[in-house]
Parts: structure tokens; C-alpha cells; sequence
């Protein structure tokens, strides 16, 4: 039961009875020997003679009838008071023998000291008996720090207790304080009543004081503090500089790159080279009239090349466009292949139908391939595209496949089965390799393009849809999500390029070059101004959907095919990984998603 003390602390009178109280009419003469208590720093030990257990708890009583049945105390101890050991403990040559007593001086008369406590720390009256010194045997030596053992209740002075009680390590901490050796010299430390009684409140508080939380940035770094601060962490300084641009604290911002931009190295490894980047795009985020961000030069012929660089040597882009090649082969075979119409909205420098002719060229019913490109919705104005269709039509040539090109400049709302001259009896496919994720969406303009795209082709009744797209969250994510996620990203494809494209390739340098450019634009660039827009594969599924479109899960057979070229593209590396997940195929690199390809109808 407990004792009725706030907080649910244990009553310190427990055993296997109630002790007997004296009577008032009872003088002092009648107090014992046994009912001395002995002092163990600083709390006060009663004797055994009541069998009085810290952990056992018995009746409730309250504080008036403590205080009426020991009032006799009062009336007749008039000298006697408590007492506190009063010693240096500094360390002696020899403590073999018992310690010698310690004379007490009274610091209060028991009345006060009784009704102070009672009345501040709600304590009851205890009963007051001479004090005796604490001995220490068995030659142990006390020094600044050391721990007493655990202590039973006993007339001859304290024992080892086997049972450990809920109070025990609040007074070796007691312990520790009230003996540690402040000075080296022999003076003798000395309690104060203040000190005593905040001593007693820490003693019986039921909860403990929090720790302060050292002060730390707002997410946690990889790097050790010291006294000369580290280099940062390239991921977690980037986060950080990415939130204080986003709560309008430039100058952190610009400290947090300035550390960060000693990390950055561009003939370092693959971090050291993304901190660089990472740097770069920041900063341009943070003083776009110093810095502008990429956005024209995303168009343009260096960045051009440096994509077909990638597609052609990283083999999560790669694949991905083979895997679109791949379910538009298995949607013309439901057809016989008879003839293919394809709707690229993307045609690039048309690596991607290299792949697909070759293929065509294998098959034992080669199919007519028929192509149709956009100026206005691609990126190619007309000539380059005379150009890209020029070397298409040369290939199929030499490979054997009957092949035409042809040009549209359509907007959107144009798109229809008449005006793209599609035939009853064509397999229609629309290609969309790398192209949804520049496209604008909600979040940016009302006319939504990305979504309206969808459903125009969606009314063209396609007979395959396919989508490639890089597995990144940075479409309507915020600054710091956005940073984080990029970060990510870019790490895993950094590292795959270390394991396919020798640092020594022109073609290596040309691509990340191209890949800071996009890092630029992802960070430091808003609205139109802001071309990478980049979506997870669940928000793909999602839009698909309200555009009408259902999935068409690739065959087994294609997916084999897949990580066989893997396998024999990257000699067998086992940081990739091809699976299928959800109806679209991933490809990562180290568990990182790189990205997926998948196919609708």
C-alpha cells in the first residue's frame, strides 16, 4: 500500500508487523539502545529491532497521527538533535581499523528540523535517537567517487543487503556527492541546511531531471564533432543547406557550402564528384543573379550528347528502353506482325529504334515499321529531325525492314487518328522513353500538358503505351525532399557509372557534366523555369489511371531477356538488379531504383 506520499514514493516503515509506537506518557529513559539509528551518508538508518525493509510496504497512516503519537519526542528532547558527518574523505594510509567517531554538532532543534521536513517534503515525524559513526571494515578504502555497497538495517552498523530496493542507487549517488573530495588539501567539506534539503527532495522525487539535449543542427550529421570541426557529411551538409534556404537563413546556407565545397572534388570519387555538383546547384539556388541556373542549356547540343552518352552506357537506361522495345514487339505479335505504327514523342537522336530494327531484322515475319515524331510537343525542331529520320532509314536498309518516317507539327488538342494517318490494320504503340517527366503538370500551369497528353493518345486507342521514366520524387516534392531525394538518386547512378564506364572513356565526362546540369535545374530552378520534374512509379500508375489506361504486364520471357543482357552487358555485376514489381520493370543499382519501364494499354 502506499505510504500516501505524492509522486507514490514507498513507505520507509515496512515489516513483517506494525511498529510499536511509545506512549506519550513515556519518557525518554524508555528509548533503547536498539532504537538508535545509525547515519549512512546522508540518509538516516533506522534499527532492526522494528524489521524495517525498504521494499516492503504496510498500513497507511497519516501525518497527524505520526505527529500526535511522537510528541512526546518533542516535549522531552530538548538536547538531543541530528547531525551530519562532518569528515574529509581524502584518501588515508590505513583504514584497516574501524573508523574512530565523528563528534556531531546540531544544526537545528529536532522540532524545527521535524516540522520542516514534514511540512516541505511531506515526510512523517520520525522518531529522533542518537547518532552513531558509520564504520567501515574489512580495510576498504574510501576515496572521491567510490561507490558503497548496498546497506541493510542493522544495530552494529551497515551490512551488505542481498536486496536491492528502489532507493539504493539514489543514495550511492548521494553518497558520491556528499564524499566527493572537492580540494586536495584536508579541508572537510560542510552541508548546509539549504543543501540538505534539496539533497532530500532529489532523494524521494519520483521523477528524475531531464538531461538537455545538447544543441545540435536540424538533422543529424555523419560526421564526428571535434574541436576542430570535420569535413561535413556531402548528403547530410546538403540537406542542411537545403533547409536553411528554405527558412531564409542565407548566410547559414552560404557557411554550410563553403564547408561543403572542400569536400567536392571532380577528380575525386563518385561522392566527392556529386558533392561538387550538389555545390553548384545549391549555390545556385541561393544567388541565382551570381549563379543562374541551367535551364536553356538543357536543349542544347552538349546536353543532347551527353544524354545519348548515358542511355547507350548506363545500363538502367539502356534496358529501360530496351524494355519498352520489348512490349511493343509482343504487342505487334498479337497482331502477327503485320505492320507497326509508332508515336514518339521523344525521338532524341533515335537510339532507341536502332535497338528496335535490329530487332524487327530477327524476326521470322518482319513487320513494316512506320515512325511519326513531333516538333512542337518534342524538343528537335524539323531539321534535326530530317536528320535523325536520314539515319533510320539508312539502317533498316542495310538490316532488311521496310521503314517510313514521317513528321508532325501537332499541338496536342490536334492529335487524332485522321490527322496522324493511322491505318485500321497498324499496330499502334505510343512511345513515351524519358519524355512525361518535362512535361509541365497541375502544379505548374493550368493546361496541365503532362495528363492531357495522356488522355489525347488515350483516344488514339493505342494498342501498346509504353513509359520510361527515372525513379525520383521531384516533381511537387518540397526544397529539402527534393534535395534529399536528388541526392539519392544521383549517388546510386554515380556509383553504377564507376562499375560499367571507365573514368578514362571522353564519353564519362561528357555524361555527369550532363547529370550536374540536371541536378542544377531539379534544385535551383521553380515553375516553367524548372524542366526535370521527375515521378516515382506510383504516381505514374495513378495518373495512368485517370487517363483510362490499365496495365499490360510484360512476359516472363521479356523479362529474362532483360537480365540476360544485363548480365552479359555489365559481365555479370552484382550491384544490378532487374525485377518486376507492381507491373512495371525496375532496374536498380545497390537496392536503389534507378528506373522503371512499363506498358498500358
Amino acid at each position: 500500500m502506499s505510504s500516501g506520499f505524492s509522486g507514490g514514493v514507498p513507505d520507509f516503515f515496512t515489516a513483517g508487523r506494525r511498529p510499536t509506537l511509545s506512549s506519550p506518557n513515556m519518557n525518554n529513559s524508555n528509548i533503547t539502545a536498539q532504537q538508535q539509528f545509525y547515519v549512512r551518508s546522508p540518509g538516516i538508518l533506522p534499527d532492526p529491532a522494528a524489521q524495517i525493509r525498504l521494499p516492503d510496504i504496510i498500513g497507511k497512516r497519516s501525518l497527524d497521527e505520526f505527529q500526535q503519537q511522537q510528541s512526546f519526542v518533542t516535549h522531552q528532547s530538548n538536547q538531543q538533535a541530528l547531525g551530519f558527518y562532518l569528515r574529509n574523505v581524502k584518501q588515508r594510509p590505513n583504514y584497516h581499523q574501524a573508523m574512530s567517531p565523528v563528534d556531531f554538532s546540531p544544526v537545528s532543534s529536532t522540532s524545527s528540523i521535524a516540522t520542516s521536513l514534514n511540512s516541505r517534503y511531506r515526510l512523517p515525524i520520525l522518531q529522533h535517537r542518537h547518532l552513531q559513526p558509520l564504520n567501515i571494515s574489512n580495510g576498504n578504502v574510501l576515496s572521491a567517487g567510490t561507490r558503497l555497497p548496498n546497506l541493510a538495517l542493522s544495530d552494529s552498523g551497515p551490512v551488505v543487503n542481498s536486496e536491492k530496493n528502489m532507493m539504493n542507487h539514489r543514495l550511492q549517488e548521494l553518497e558520491e556527492q556528499l564524499l566527493r573530495d572537492e580540494d586536495d588539501g584536508e579541508t572537510i567539506s560542510v552541508v548546509t541546511n539549504s543543501e540538505w534539503s534539496e539533497t532530500i527532495q532529489n532523494l524521494i522525487g519520483t521523477s528524475q531531471k531531464p538531461i538537455s539535449p545538447s544543441p545540435t543542427s536540424s538533422s543529424s550529421s555523419c560526421c564526428s564533432t571535434s574541436a576542430s570541426p570535420p569535413l561535413p557529411c556531402p548528403k547530410q551538409a546538403s540537406i542542411d543547406a537545403a533547409a536553411a534556404i528554405a527558412e531564409g537563413k542565407p548566410e547559414v546556407a552560404a557557411e554550410i557550402l563553403t564547408r561543403l565545397q572542400q569536400v567536392g572534388n571532380a577528380s575525386g570519387n563518385s561522392e566527392q564528384r556529386l558533392a561538387g555538383y550538389m555545390v553548384s546547384a545549391l549555390k545556385s539556388r541561393l544567388n541565382p543573379s551570381e549563379n543562374p541556373p541551367p535551364v536553356s542549356e538543357l536543349y542544347g547540343k552538349e546536353h543532347v550528347a551527353s544524354t545519348k552518352s548515358l542511355y547507350e552506357l548506363s545500363p538502367c537506361f539502356k534496358l529501360g528502353i530496351m524494355a519498352a522495345n520489348l512490349a511493343i514487339l509482343e504487342a505487334a505479335a498479337e497482331d502477327g506482325y503485320n505492320k507497326i505504327h509508332v508515336l514518339d514523342f521523344e525521338v532524341g537522336q533515335g537510339e532507341q529504334y536502332v535497338h528496335l530494327l535490329h530487332a524487327l531484322a530477327s524476326k521470322e515475319f518482319s513487320a513494316a515499321l512506320k515512325m511519326t515524331a513531333f516538333t512542337d510537343l518534342g524538343t528537335a525542331g524539323e531539321e534535326k529531325l530530317k536528320t535523325v529520320g536520314q539515319g533510320l532509314k539508312e539502317l533498316a536498309k542495310k538490316v532488311g525492314v521496310s521503314f517510313n518516317f514521317y513528321i508532325r507539327n501537332l499541338n496536342i488538342a490536334e492529335l487524332s487518328r485522321d490527322k496522324l494517318e493511322i491505318q485500321a490494320d497498324e499496330t499502334l504503340a505510343a512511345n513515351f522513353a524519358f519524355k512525361l517527366y518535362r512535361l509541365p503538370d497541375e502544379s505548374v500551369t493550368t493546361e496541365n500538358l503532362r495528363d492531357e497528353l495522356l488522355r489525347r493518345v488515350k483516344g488514339l486507342s493505342p494498342k501498346v503505351m509504353t513509359v520510361v521514366e527515372q525513379e525520383m520524387n521531384t516533381n511537387t516534392a518540397p526544397l529539402v525532399a527534393r534535395v534529399r531525394d536528388t541526392y539519392e538518386f544521383y549517388a546510386a547512378l554515380f556509383d553504377s557509372l564507376d562499375a560499367t564506364v571507365g573514368r578514362e572513356k571522353s564519353e564519362r565526362v561528357g555524361i555527369e557534366e550532363g547529370l550536374g546540369r540536371k541536378m542544377g535545374n531539379s534544385v535551383a530552378c521553380e515553375g516553367r523555369d524548372r524542366v526535370e520534374r521527375c515521378e516515382v512509379f506510383g504516381k505514374w500508375r495513378a495518373r495512368m489511371s485517370m487517363a483510362g489506361f490499365q496495365p499490360r504486364p510484360m512476359s516472363q520471357l521479356a523479362i529474362d531477356s532483360l537480365r540476360a543482357k544485363l548480365n552479359s552487358g555489365t559481365r555479370g555485376g552484382a550491384g544490378f538488379i532487374v525485377n518486376e514489381e507492381s507491373g512495371g520493370i525496375c532496374f536498380s543499382w545497390m537496392g536503389r531504383k534507378l528506373t522503371v519501364a512499363s506498358a498500358w494499354r
